[in-house]
């Protein structure tokens, strides 16, 4: 507001800040306003000459004051609140009144805590200091304040805010501070990314580059930034670029780059557009091939770890399984097991052989019962035990009346009953020739022609054959087909005597002596020199024989230990005792029992040459084995 003199010249400018400084000296009501008026020319370049044209109101220094800083405070922009010494509202103007969302008769005369929860007046009564550009929310809005004491003197009589709203400035400020947070946090991503990024604008201009596309091409990024792809390329930086081929394209390409460095890189290229058929960027991803190639390797590694651990977890569960029906002691028919687990997990032709009562039959049981056919039959067959006119009938089945006798219905062969299955062909070395060649057109073309029938039939078995026979010594005397024995014997398999394998025949007394206990309902024992007399024994029946032994003795022995006198003849005979019973010493069973502990722990130490292996041979613990050694005097002797 322009102030004038009494003859209409332009004598000062009386604005908001001139009303709050009288307002905070104390000036009375009454008081001249050109006391506190500034120049004339900081109303905007307004002049005394030309004061009186522009002054929109040439009587206006003539009002009273009162009502001067009345109308002044009133027509102002800002908000105004004054309040006395007890912080009831004595004044403020319809812009305050407006942010109260009231009215000024009503917000006159109330406290002004009630409708400025924040407000410091008070403060400033108490204080008697201004305060300045502080910021205050009320109502939702943001306001700078500037707080000023009102003083009578050097006594405070009130306090008068003026408020500035800065609502949009805050929130422009505040969006610039989530555009801040979010440029960051970009950054951090780009950044922390284990691919190299490569960013260039619409022209192909390196925007940004990545830490990680420092380390995979060895490139640095002061050579890139700002500078243009088709330059990098011309340079030999690159021997071609993707973001050159995307810009072309305007769609995602990849390809293989070679970095100056001597580095192969895979890159790929992808468009970010503004507007439909503009790419105002290129975001280029990038991967060293190198690292690729490592995992890979490094996966293929861990799967042929993981395959190499299921196999042997495998194997270990089937061991627990079956260790209760399988006794493998010696490392040579451990070879036999393990092997027969191998062949179990393909579905191959297997050709056992060895000695009658090695054990084929049940080569044959682990083969079927580990395989993926186990839940198919397993069908056996002695080539031996069927005469040959009935062999063929009972191999690949007959139609109706096929023969005489033969069954009006018909039969179904083996080789269809066991289908999904596995058939064991025991003493195949045993079958005729005429059969031979029929069995060779099943291993061929897996089918049969039934007896008195024409028409082929599809087969799914598996066949595992076994004998004691030397086949290839029949093959050349003319006995046994060539081409058949080559058919059969695709993973052959031998499993020696049991006079080869004695350290098992401990563990497999035990075990058939437990067997039978448990059939018969008895609980004996074996006496150690017995025990001595079967492992020295050379088994031509080999593990039948010596089961079939140990059931005898079982259910012949009269007491609760089978003793010397319990054996067989031939037993005795081949272990050529020089009597029967054992020599008394010192007419006392302690010392006799000890003589014969002594001899059976020397005779297992001199045959295992150590104490765990003899431990396992007598079934007792190792400390066991070395506790009794120290009592008895015994020493193991060197290698």
């Amino acid at each position: 507001m322009c102030l004038h003199d009494g003859k209409g010249r332009a004598v000062g400018v009386f604005v908001h800040h001139n009303l709050a400084e009288a307002v905070a000296a104390g000036a009375a009501m009454h008081a001249p306003a050109r006391n506190w008026a500034g120049p004339v020319g900081e109303f905007h370049g307004l002049t005394q000459e030309n004061a009186a044209s522009k002054d929109p109101t040439p009587g206006l220094a003539a009002w009273p004051m009162e009502r001067l800083l009345f109308d002044v405070l009133n027509s102002i922009y800002n908000p105004v609140l004054a309040v006395d010494s007890a912080g009831t509202i004595i004044f403020c103007n319809p812009a305050m009144a407006a942010v109260a969302n009231t009215t000024v008769e009503y917000l006159t005369g109330q406290r002004v805590e009630n409708y400025v929860a924040n407000t410091r007046l008070p403060r400033i009564i108490i204080t008697g200091q201004r305060e300045t550009v502080r910021q205050i929310v009320i109502g939702g809005r943001t306001y700078i304040s500037n707080r000023t004491p009102i003083k009578d003197g050097e006594r405070v009589i009130g306090a008068l805010a003026i408020l500035q709203d800065i609502s949009e400035l805050a929130a422009i400020a505040d969006k610039m501070e989530r555009t801040k947070d979010l440029t960051n946090e970009l950054n951090a991503i780009i950044e922390s990314s284990f691919d190299g990024i490569y960013v260039t604008d619409g022209q192909g201009r390196t925007l940004r580059v990545n830490k990680a596309y420092e380390r995979i091409t060895g490139l640095r990024r002061e050579e890139l930034l700002d500078r243009n792809m088709h330059d990098l390329v011309e340079e030999g930086f690159y021997n071609e670029s993707v973001t050159l081929r995307v810009l072309e394209t305007q769609r995602a390409e990849s390809l293989m780059q070679t970095i100056r460095t001597g580095k192969t890189v895979m890159v790929t290229g992808t468009p970010i557009c503004d507007t439909p058929g503009k790419v105002s960027l290129v975001v280029t991803s990038v991967r060293d091939v190198t690292e690729l190639y490592n995992l890979q390797v490094k996966l293929e590694r861990e799967e042929k770890l993981r395959t190499k651990y299921e196999s042997e977890l495998e194997l270990l569960r089937r061991n627990t399984e079956e260790e209760n029906d399988i006794v493998v002691q010696s490392g040579r028919m451990r070879e036999v097991y393990e092997l027969a687990l191998r062949l179990a997990n393909v579905d191959t032709t297997v050709l056992v052989q060895g000695e009658s009562g090695v054990g084929k039959e049940v080569f044959a049981d682990i083969i079927h019962r580990n395989s993926q056919r186990c839940d198919g039959p397993l069908v056996k067959i002695s080539c031996a035990a069927i005469p040959a006119q009935l062999l063929e009938s009972e191999l690949f089945g007959y139609q109706a009346a096929a023969f005489t006798g033969a069954s009006k219905q018909g039969k179904v062969g083996i080789f269809e009953a066991a289908k999904g299955g596995t058939i064991f062909l025991d003493e195949i070395g045993e079958l005729p020739l005429g059969l031979q060649a029929k069995l060779l057109r099943v291993l061929q073309a897996k089918e049969v022609i039934r007896v008195g029938s024409s028409v082929a039939m599809p087969v799914d078995v598996r066949i595992v054959a076994a004998t004691n026979r030397d086949l290839q010594d029949m093959v050349r005397r003319g006995r046994y087909r060539q081409d058949l024995f080559f058919r059969l014997n695709v993973v052959p398999v031998v499993i020696p005597p049991l006079r080869r394998r004695k350290d098992g025949i401990p563990k497999l007394v035990y075990h058939f002596l437990d067997q039978f206990n448990r059939r018969y309902g008895f609980s004996k024992q074996v006496d150690p020199k017995v025990l001595q007399a079967l492992y020295d024994y050379d088994w031509p029946g080999n593990v039948r024989e010596l089961m079939n032994t140990i059931e005898r003795m079982v259910v012949t022995t009269q007491g609760e230990v089978i003793g010397w006198a319990d054996m067989p003849d031939y037993l005795k005979k081949a272990a050529e005792e020089p009597s029967k019973d054992p020599e008394v010493l010192e007419g006392s069973l302690k010392a006799t029992l000890e003589a014969l502990e002594k001899q059976i722990l020397t005779s297992a130490l001199r045959i295992h040459k150590s104490t765990y292996k003899a431990a396992q041979a007598l079934g007792v613990n190792q400390s066991t084995i070395v506790r009794k050694m120290k009592r008895l005097g015994i020493r193991l002797k060197a290698k």
